[in-house]
């Protein structure tokens, strides 16, 4: 349940935020809900990719509709692809990425930080 949470919190806070900073602070959004949910690095990973993976797709896609599939039409026809969705999930992917390994990190230093603690 924790998990669900998270990658709805990292989805939404990334959303906001992105809206009016550069796009690579998903990263700090991810490091940070990590660091504060304390997940192991698997989980922790988890939750950035797929919150990020969400966010991306959902977006590309609405913006995709909205300009009627042109851009991604044609560069789907540009590279032989009978869809164009994969340039949609590539994305999604990328940015899933870049979330999991601000999440892992998070979740690396939070035990780094636990272990200090303990000291």
């Amino acid at each position: 349940m924790r998990l669900f949470i998270s990658i709805l919190l990292i989805a939404l806070v990334s959303f906001i935020v992105t809206s009016f900073l550069p796009w690579w602070m998903i990263a700090i959004v991810c490091f940070v809900v990590t660091f504060f949910f304390r997940f192991n690095a698997s989980k922790a990973f988890l939750a950035g990719f797929a919150g990020v993976f969400l966010l991306w797709l959902v977006v590309a896609l609405l913006k995709d509709i909205a300009n009627d599939l042109i851009l991604s039409s044609r560069m789907a026809q540009l590279f032989s692809l009978s869809s164009s969705f994969p340039f949609l999930v590539v994305g999604a992917v990328i940015g899933g990425i870049v979330g999991g390994l601000a999440a892992w990190s998070g979740s690396v230093v939070a035990r780094f930080v636990a272990m200090e603690k303990q000291k």
